[in-house]
């Protein structure tokens, strides 16, 4: 015990020794965290919608109007014609192009009836597609509001059948972006920095030729992986805290489930990662090459762990293959909990993966461990 103890000290003070380490795990994930919590959204705004308005009348002009009041769309300029407009589009001027025909607002007196062409740049599918909503959105409460104006008085007496939608927005009421990435960034920052140190921390024992003086003194294999990686583990439980601290000040993300769940919860996953480190850090030699092996797996764990995109709409094969990515455990258990207020009972599938994993991956990290007594 006091072996591990020495050795526990020991790591500790060169932590805080190395001045270049310090930034790496205070400051650089709590600017990470609140730089990436604002940039990945995927919410769509300030969309740029340029027309082509053939009919200049008050129609047409209130029309267009309805576009510049609202939030989601900048209005940039009038195109004389439709070919000025499309070379816009292909320039990447314009998102959103809408062309309003001739005679717009004499057919609508008339025949109660006309087109107007929405013309969308696609090339980003999901956002063309948020797009097309907001422009059919606008265009159909114009065209509510046009209806009333010209019903006749004839018309007055059928009332019309309307259906009124009423949404219950659970767990995330306000439709924050912010309230759902916060959680999974959060997971991220945890997940890369103890990683990364971890398996750098051995292979530079390795560079520096103090492993092999290790490896032929009494210490057991056992006293000094946990007297190395137990450093780490407190590490990342303070960046837990560090995160969400800001999440609840700066991101005011609702925490309804118990911190102490998550606690318990993130302190089982961390052994997940430091013994994947560990298993990285016994078959390199550098800091370089550990580094560039754990980032190569971390690019696939983040990328199909549900952080960005949904794991339901992954190709089948895909979602199965996710069953065996720690990460996405980890992003669905602070969700639910932080989110949701899920129980202990709510995350045992998850709670029982993370265990299996973190057995497997420790039992394959000490076992590949080599030693010489």
């Amino acid at each position: 015990m006091k072996t591990i103890l020495y050795i526990i000290q020991k790591e500790f003070k060169q932590i805080f020794r190395n001045k270049a380490m310090l930034p790496i795990i205070f400051v650089m994930p709590i600017i990470q965290l609140l730089i990436l919590a604002n940039a990945a959204t995927f919410d769509v705004k300030n969309i740029k919608f340029g027309y082509v308005d053939y009919d200049h009348t008050t129609t047409s002009r209130a029309l267009i109007e309805k576009f510049n009041a609202s939030t989601y769309f900048n209005v940039l300029t009038n195109y004389p014609t439709e070919k000025f407009a499309n070379n816009a589009i292909l320039k990447g001027e314009v998102d959103v192009l809408i062309t309003i025909p001739s005679y717009f607002e004499r057919d609508l007196q008339v025949e109660k009836n006309n087109n107007i062409g929405v013309t969308i740049n696609a090339i980003d599918g999901a956002a063309a597609g948020l797009e097309n909503v907001y422009v059919t959105q606008i265009i159909q409460s114009f065209n509510k509001k046009l209806k009333i104006e010209l019903m006749q008085p004839s018309d007055m007496q059928v009332q019309s059948i309307n259906i009124t939608t009423i949404p219950s927005f659970w767990y995330n009421k306000t439709l924050n972006y912010k309230t759902f990435m916060v959680p999974g960034i959060l997971v991220l920052l945890v997940t890369m920095i103890t990683l990364f140190l971890s398996g750098m921390n051995i292979v530079r024992e390795k560079e520096i030729g103090t492993l092999e003086q290790i490896n032929v003194t009494p210490i057991k294999k056992s006293q000094f992986i946990i007297g190395k990686l137990f450093p780490f583990w407190v590490i990342g439980l303070g960046l837990l805290t560090v995160g969400l601290i800001i999440a609840k000040l700066v991101f005011n993300v609702p925490m309804i489930g118990s911190l102490g769940l998550m606690y318990f919860y993130t302190s089982i996953y961390i052994l997940v990662v430091l013994g994947i480190g560990l298993f990285i850090s016994n078959f390199t030699d550098t800091q370089q090459q550990a580094m560039f092996i754990a980032w190569f797996f971390m690019v696939i764990f983040i990328l199909m762990s549900g952080l960005f995109t949904p794991i339901e709409s992954m190709p089948i094969w895909a979602q199965y293959i996710t069953d065996f990515n720690p990460i996405k455990y980890f992003v669905e258990v602070m969700r639910m909990v932080m989110l949701k207020g899920s129980g202990f009972v709510d995350i045992i599938p998850q709670l029982l993966k993370t265990l299996l994993y973190a057995f497997i991956m420790n039992g394959l990290a000490v076992w590949s461990y080599k030693k010489t007594t």
